[in-house]
């Protein structure tokens, strides 16, 4: 979870699951998900930044990373 200087609260979300034929390694599937959650949170940020700018420029815009 991240929350901006505003006081935005924006919160990104993770989830690895284990094939049954793989080794059981909680580590690995704990640093896949918290992974796939900061991912899925600085896509949220991403579009929560280009939504803010749109406003201001009256326009639609896309950020490129």
């Amino acid at each position: 979870m991240l929350t901006t200087s505003s006081g935005t609260s924006l919160e990104g979300h993770g989830r690895a699951r284990r094939n049954p034929d793989d080794p059981q390694v909680r580590e690995i599937g704990e640093e896949l998900a918290a992974a796939r959650a900061l991912r899925d949170l600085a896509d949220r940020l991403l579009r929560a930044t280009s939504d803010d700018i749109a406003q201001i420029e009256h326009r639609p815009v896309r950020l490129h990373l």
